[in-house]
């Protein structure tokens, strides 16, 4: 008899023991969760706005600049023996019969011409030739998309946003509608949202010019941790917002060891974190309203130490705890 007295002691002290170091565990991960995160200087999660500027978002027709790799045919009118197909070398020239090296890296089309008419003409090859140049393949003539879609487009003529992303593929569930675009030309990226209306959409299908990059980022998400049957991330929807109770319902539901009414819902705004404590039983039951999330919000629900050790060892837990109730009982 004092055997098993001894035992059951030893029992409820190693319950108390696991108990205390439970707690101790919970505190830490709130603590986790509190204040600023440590060592970081750079600005975070900072909204983009959509680009306003009209003369960026319409820049107007542009005449077509030659490139480096460029294949350029050269034509002269009412003369048919000077036809030379000749490709921009990496200094920006080409080689050209009778006139030697001519550089037209940078130069429009126009320009080229009128400059190649200049030389024959100062080289008393041709009286007032009508030079006539035509860019076969165009190096310089696309559009990169990286991202959630990648691939490289050539542009020939003028070419908008939509059309370019329909070349690429289509969007997928994790790509975000809000679309930057970095001009070489521009000082600032240019930031469009296409939304989910059609109307929005149209507004935003901006012109593309050679040498942009089209970048697609990933939508948001919001991390689901703590006592629900399955952790992970969310990918937040472009067409409708994400409740909590979505976001429980697309976790798996919440655990039984879960304290409802202590669930925490950590939002980052730049540097700072802000912590707001929900009863998710209310919540359930229609007494409070659902929380919309936001993009990168963290729903951590804590676990009680009892009921997860309940959880943890099954109805033999169970059992030695009712056992423990009756010794303290007696």
């Amino acid at each position: 008899m004092r055997n098993k007295t001894s035992l059951t002691r030893m029992t409820l002290a190693g319950w108390m023991i696991a108990l205390l170091w439970m707690f101790n565990v919970a505190k830490m991960a709130e603590g986790q969760f509190s204040g600023p995160a440590l060592g970081v200087t750079a600005r975070a999660n900072e909204a983009q706005t959509p680009t306003t500027d009209a003369s960026l978002l319409d820049p107007g027709a542009r005449d077509v600049q030659i490139a480096v790799g460029d294949l350029l045919l050269v034509r002269i009118f009412g003369t048919a023996d000077y036809a030379p197909a000749v490709r921009v070398s990496v200094d920006g020239t080409i080689q050209l019969p009778l006139i030697g090296a001519i550089p037209v890296a940078g130069l429009t089309v126009n320009h080229a011409e009128d400059l190649i008419a200049g030389r024959l003409t100062s080289a008393g090859m041709y009286k007032n030739p009508q030079v006539t140049l035509q860019v076969t393949e165009a190096s310089s003539q696309f559009a990169t998309v990286s991202g959630e879609l990648r691939g490289l487009v050539p542009l020939s003529g003028r070419r908008r946003l939509l059309d370019v992303l329909a070349s690429v593929g289509t969007l997928p569930p994790t790509a975000s509608h809000v679309i930057t675009i970095l001009r070489p030309s521009a000082e600032k990226p240019i930031v469009v949202d296409l939304g989910t209306d059609p109307v929005r959409s149209a507004q935003a299908n901006v012109p593309i010019l050679p040498g942009d990059t089209i970048l697609v980022s990933r939508v948001g998400v919001v991390y689901v941790v703590g006592a629900f049957k399955t952790q992970g991330a969310i990918p937040l929807q472009q067409n409708s917002p994400l409740t909590l109770l979505q976001a429980s319902a697309l976790s798996g539901g919440v655990g039984f060891e879960g304290k409802f009414n202590d669930l925490r819902i950590i939002r980052t705004v730049g540097l700072d974190r802000r912590l707001v404590k929900v009863n998710i039983k209310r919540v359930m039951n229609g007494r409070d309203p659902d929380p919309v999330l936001q993009a990168d919000d963290i729903v951590f629900l804590p676990s009680d130490a009892l009921k997860a050790a309940i959880k943890s060892g099954g109805i033999g837990t169970l059992t030695n705890f009712a056992s423990i109730l009756v010794f303290a009982v007696r």
